[in-house]
């Protein structure tokens, strides 16, 4: 719901109050938080805290410290504003979970749409090389790895292009329709991360038909706070080393933050392949942030850098079972057996890849009477260079350069009949263009512009919210062709790599929910929803063989956009000593598009290259429909409340409609999942001696099943059957702290596959590489036993 009441945005306003627990005990280092006006405080050793140059508004205030129940309260700032808060120990709070709204910041139960949140905390204390194999825990969320660098998100057995990543407002755009491109983002940037599962496109347009993963950064500090810290990883099974270090403040409303970051890793082990050749990677990044914060909103400039080298694991083996590599004899190119001085090493051999991303953006929020604006602008270059070339291991062979400038600016209003409209546009300008010896997909200019109008009320403990879009989408594709010493040339000849064609895409979304908050044990919401998404440039225009993914890939740019028609509905009951939430959708597509094998006049595979010997894919579409949900049930035995006995179950099932029984199912869609974990939480040790303490502690032991995927696209063997697994994970950890509560260090220790299962996961890339010939398993397996240690110090 529409968060601010704006009367007078120039006053100069304040909000103060104390902070304790039910027994009346202050509560020191409390953070208080004002979401949509970035902004924070911490109480003192009194329990106190203060804000000052406020717009006057009604506001959601959170009031957070671990070990007690999260606490959000609306309060309307005028003048000198007083608000206390009592916490209480936390058992279960769920529905006390704050996430962004389209008009504001919103209590999650309250939200028509299915959401989730996944804090700092469980991003932190994970083992993840990686940001979204850190949050691939949460359910109905999986991802797309090629190795252990690269990850895509899958949400509801969707992904690439049919989710939007946001990045601190600005939707992050780096070729994210291939298998091996990830997400080129720092985690360590990363403050929580908020999960819409199902079509997005009423508020981002293309592309957002699966959902949206909005990664947040950290509040600015409160007002006269500098500080900084050091982040220190260390992981046993690829000998990965990562370091970060931050210094962040605010003086007088001007708030910084600057951030640097990297990681080096070898190749990665598993008990069937030993340690698997050119799996390493390297990686370096920068992030800036300057702004200012005033009773007027605040603005926001944020620089980043990313830069990764990563080696492609192609699998190829010599009759004994051992990885090879091409070498260079002579003039001549053969096999040769991978030693163990360069399975043991931080090297990178071909097929690699170095990819940079450069981004500038602007986030700004402005108060009015009775209304606020709000902006977001963002330019990003993606420069992804590919090696694959043995007698030049510094040729680039395929290169690629896409410059993207997106934009978006919503109006939010208060209405005196308890309407609260918000209209918007959002949209890109996009260019991509091929510097390399090779390419994959066309060059190109992009632009598209969508308009979106929200409406939402409040009926005492009924929230309706509902929404229209329309979204055009203009896709210009350069020709490309053969020039008489075989290099590329735009100008045209008789040999043709990619033909020319223009696309014009349009699409109407929408959606109407509701929720119903019963009593403060239950809560329901409905959502229904309908979704757009344009085909990619690689679905259109793709001629290539895609390294890293095993096969040559052909678009067809005749495919038509997609459509979604989905309904959510979800359920949430609290009690004291249980949780449980039900989460349950179902998604008509129509022109669903995906990748088929080619098979020749012989019925075998289609080569297009036998230099390179990959099978042929063809993008082709059909109706599908996709239908499951999720389970959460989290229990505290009374009286042991420090144990959590935390459980989840998510489902995907997706079909094709009239389709034999070889090619009904679609493609790539993740396994059923139950994972279950037992935590004790929020132990304490103190030192008296030391004049230091431990706090903050947890202890868990998790185990997380994938059942077989018998749901899959056989026809033409484009995809196979995969086993169950079960593996089993440890995690302990803690802060220390003062004698005054300030937390000085803390320390996350993790051990993942504690027995060394070796497993591939349904969607793991590298499933499909070659098949080893001493044993008969096909493809690469995924990581096993890994140790990870992290500190996490504050200077």
């Amino acid at each position: 719901m529409f968060l601010f009441m704006l009367t007078n945005a120039s006053a100069n306003n304040s909000l103060s109050g104390k902070v304790t627990d039910t027994t009346g005990k202050p509560i020191s280092h409390c953070t208080v938080y004002i979401h949509d006006l970035k902004r924070s405080a911490g109480t003192n050793s009194e329990g106190n805290y203060s804000f000052n140059n406020l717009p006057e508004g009604t506001f959601l205030v959170e009031f957070r410290y671990l070990g007690y129940m999260k606490q959000s309260n609306w309060i309307s700032i005028k003048d000198n504003t007083k608000l206390d808060a009592t916490l209480t120990e936390e058992v279960v709070e769920l529905h006390e979970v704050v996430v962004t709204g389209a008009s504001g910041s919103k209590v999650i139960n309250k939200n028509p749409l299915a959401l989730s949140s996944i804090d700092e905390k469980a991003i932190r204390e994970g083992s993840s090389t990686n940001l979204f194999d850190a949050i691939a825990k949460e359910p109905g969320v999986s991802q797309i790895t090629t190795g252990a660098s690269i990850s895509k998100p899958i949400i509801r057995g969707l992904g690439y292009n049919r989710v939007v990543v946001i990045n601190d407002g600005v939707r992050q755009e780096g070729q994210q329709w291939g298998d091996e491109h990830g997400i080129e983002i720092d985690e360590n940037t990363v403050n929580h991360v908020e999960l819409l599962k199902g079509p997005g496109s009423l508020m981002y347009g293309s592309d957002a038909i699966a959902g949206v993963v909005n990664l947040i950064p950290s509040s600015p500090l409160p007002e006269g706070e500098v500080k900084s810290n050091v982040i220190l990883n260390y992981q046993t099974n690829n000998g990965l080393m990562g370091a970060s270090i931050s210094n962040e403040g605010n003086i007088d409303n001007f708030v910084w933050s600057l951030r640097g970051s990297g990681k080096l890793a070898g190749n990665y082990q598993n008990r069937y392949d030993g340690r698997v050749f050119n799996s390493g990677f390297n990686e370096i990044d920068a992030d800036g942030r300057i702004g200012l914060n005033g009773k007027w909103g605040y603005t926001h400039f944020d620089l980043s850098l990313f830069t990764l080298n990563v080696g492609m694991v192609e699998g190829a083996r010599d009759s004994l079972g051992n990885f090879t590599r091409e070498v260079v004899n002579n003039t001549e190119i053969t096999d040769e057996t991978v030693n163990q001085d360069e399975l043991t090493s931080y090297d990178l051999f071909v097929p690699k890849q170095n990819i940079k991303h450069y981004g500038i953006s602007n986030n700004s929020r402005i108060y009015f009477d009775n209304s606020i604006m709000e902006f977001n602008l963002g330019y990003q270059q993606n420069l992804r260079n590919e090696f694959a070339n043995a007698f030049n291991e510094e040729e680039t062979e395929l290169s690629m350069e896409l410059n993207t400038l997106t934009y978006s600016s919503k109006y939010m209003m208060n209405t005196n009949s308890g309407w609260m409209p918000t209209v918007g546009i959002s949209g890109m300008f996009q260019s991509n263009h091929n510097n390399g010896t090779d390419a994959l997909v066309p060059s190109y200019n992009l632009f598209d512009i969508g308009a979106f109008f929200l409406f939402e009320r409040e009926f005492g403990d009924v929230n309706l919210s509902l929404g229209i879009r329309y979204d055009i989408r203009n896709l210009n594709s350069k020709g490309l062709y053969y020039a008489e010493d075989s290099s590329f040339t735009e100008s045209p000849t008789n040999q043709i790599k990619f033909s020319p064609f223009k696309n014009t895409f349009k699409g109407l979304s929408g959606s109407i929910g509701l929720s119903y908050i019963l009593n403060n044990n239950f809560s329901t919401k409905l959502n229904l929803s309908r979704g757009f998404r344009s085909p990619n440039i690689a679905e259109l225009g793709s001629n290539g063989l895609h390294e890293g993914t095993f096969r040559y890939e052909i678009g067809n740019n005749g495919l038509k956009p997609e459509f979604s028609s989905q309904i959510d509905l979800g359920f949430d009951y609290n009690i004291e000593h249980l949780s449980a939430r039900l989460s349950l959708f179902y998604n008509n597509i129509e022109n669903y598009i995906f990748t088929q094998k080619l098979y020749n006049s012989l019925g075998q595979d289609s080569i297009p290259d036998l230099k390179d010997p990959v099978p042929a894919y063809k993008f082709v579409q059909g109706n599908s429909y996709l239908y499951g949900g999720e389970l959460n049930i989290d229990i505290h035995p009374h009286p042991l409340d420090w144990l959590h006995f935390e459980n989840s179950f998510s489902i995907v099932r997706a079909r094709q409609t009239g389709q034999p029984d070889s090619s009904k199912y679609l493609p790539f869609i993740p396994a059923p999942r139950l994972l279950s974990q037992l935590r004790i939480t929020n132990y304490e040790l103190r030192m008296e001696d030391l004049g230091l303490a431990i706090m903050e502690g947890y202890i868990y032991i998790e185990g997380d099943y994938h059942f077989a995927q018998d749901e899959f696209f056989n026809a033409y063997k484009t995809e196979t059957y995969t086993n169950d697994y079960l593996i089993f994970n440890f995690g302990v950890g803690g802060s220390i702290a003062n004698q005054s509560g300030k937390t000085l260090l803390k320390i996350f220790i993790t051990l993942n596959n504690i027995f060394d299962k070796a497993y591939q996961d349904h969607l793991s890339r590298l499933k499909y590489t070659a098949e080893n010939l001493v044993t008969g398993r096909r493809g690469v397996f995924n990581i096993g036993r890994n140790l990870s240690i992290k500190v996490n110090y504050e200077l």
